[in-house]
């Protein structure tokens, strides 16, 4: 992969002052050889696949930082759902495999690991049953660890029993962290349609169609994005902006291929793909809710704010799609609200609520993530903002998500901190009504006849 003197110097501007990162290397490994009927020796030897084969990926992707200037942020593990795994020992009590999993990525030095998940979207097995149960637990006990349980697909339509027992579980979660501000549910999420190789936790996990072993990488770039918006000028027509995002993307996707490839390479693993999502983050200069500003909103929110973000992903899809070979995960823009510096401020506001942000998430990449509400939200609300969300998903073939906290103690407009790239959160409304009703009923919400395709 050859690169002009401009397109060195354009990329080192990128690093510099706009804010550019590889935001994760993920190394996928798969567990399934894994599987025993006693835990302890099935515990045992998820432990010592995941060091035998994470221990080097810190340093690799450090001497990669180093040997190239690129700035890698998070180093992360994803592994074959861990409920496919228990499966062979029957046990109703799976946190030995999440602490497992936690020791595991404490001696690697890796940030996160994803895999502590379960796919239940026509029903559960034993093992889909007790993986759930475990989930808080097994978040409040471990500090890597993330969970993900698949809840909906398009040809399978949503398991709304799971739906209303994930949400139930959501709030125990939030309990067994309150002393946190509620952060195990920063570790938790689910899914409709999920993929099997999305590098970005707390949805990270390695499929069944995956390798032994993958690199897939996540790249990041929001600040670059907005600051060439920012030179192309508001005199600019919308199909030169959607120009401009793609061209930047194509860019930012070429950084990602070559540290994944380098880091396959080192690592004597395979190269998966490049998630050429915009991943945001707390700091000034690095929001997608600026670029969508940019575009032409007053505020994220405002009326425009969808056909806007519908710009955007779309743009940064054809950008990434031309410049790797390899893109999957989810790839398009993300909204984490406390994690993007310009959608705290647009809640802070009253510029972008809840409801605003479902409509959003119809074009985006992912979902609902990262949304604060009040501790004391009803397990029936949380059911009825899960379904929506992931409806929207079903109805259109796309992958869809909620990440949701529901924060002890805390009331629509107060603030809690996390830190870090989890940044802060303002709490907010979720309305003064629910839906109890449609969370007692069960059952499931079939698939949509546009499923039907073979």
């Amino acid at each position: 992969m050859g690169f002009t003197d401009q397109e060195i110097l354009e990329t080192i501007r990128m690093f510099e002052l706009e804010t550019l990162d590889i935001r994760t290397t993920t190394l996928g490994i798969s567990l399934f050889d894994c599987a025993d009927p006693d835990i302890e020796s099935a515990c045992e030897k998820v432990y010592a696949k995941i060091v035998h084969h994470g221990r080097n990926l810190v340093a690799v992707a450090n001497s990669i930082s180093t040997d190239y200037g690129i700035k890698i942020v998070n180093k992360r593990i994803a592994t074959t759902p861990i409920a496919w795994i228990a499966a062979a020992c029957g046990e109703r009590d799976l946190v030995p495999f999440a602490r497992a999993m936690d020791a595991a990525a404490k001696v690697c030095g890796v940030d996160f690991i994803g895999g502590y998940s379960a796919y239940v979207y026509k029903g559960m097995t034993n093992a889909d049953r007790a993986l759930l149960e475990s989930i808080p637990r097994a978040l409040a006990e471990t500090n890597s660890v993330c969970a993900s349980v698949a809840l909906g697909t398009t040809r399978a339509g949503l398991n709304m029993d799971a739906i209303a027992r994930f949400s139930e579980l959501v709030l125990e979660t939030a309990a067994l962290t309150a002393d946190r501000g509620g952060l195990g549910c920063a570790k938790l999420v689910c899914f409709c349609n999920p993929v099997e190789d999305n590098p970005f936790v707390a949805g990270a996990h390695s499929g069944v169609g995956e390798p032994e072993t993958v690199v897939n990488v996540g790249v990041s770039g929001p600040g670059v994005v907005r600051s060439a918006i920012e030179r192309l000028g508001p005199e600019a027509d919308l199909l030169a902006v959607s120009e401009t995002i793609k061209r930047t993307a194509f860019k930012i996707t070429r950084m990602g291929e070559l540290v994944g490839r380098e880091a396959a390479r080192r690592l004597g693993t395979t190269f998966g793909i490049v998630d050429v999502s915009l991943a945001p983050t707390p700091a000034i200069g690095d929001s997608v809710s600026d670029i969508l500003e940019l575009i032409g909103v007053d505020r994220t929110g405002a009326p425009g704010t969808t056909a806007a973000l519908a710009l955007l992903t779309d743009a940064v899809k054809k950008g990434g799609a031309m410049a790797s070979s390899s893109v999957g995960g989810l790839s398009g823009a993300f909204i984490p609200v406390s994690e993007d510096a310009g959608m705290i401020e647009a809640v802070r506001v009253g510029a972008l609520s809840l409801a605003k942000l479902e409509a959003m998430t119809s074009v985006c990449s992912v979902g609902l993530d990262m949304v604060a509400v009040p501790g004391d939200t009803p397990a029936s609300t949380l059911t009825g903002i899960i379904a929506d969300e992931l409806a929207i998903g079903m109805v259109n073939a796309k992958t869809t998500a909620v990440r949701i906290i529901p924060v002890p103690g805390k009331r629509p407009g107060e603030t809690v901190e996390w830190g870090g790239l989890l940044g802060t959160a303002i709490v907010q409304d979720p309305g003064a009504f629910g839906c109890r009703v449609l969370h007692a009923r069960g059952g499931r919400i079939p698939a949509p006849l546009q499923s039907y395709k073979n």
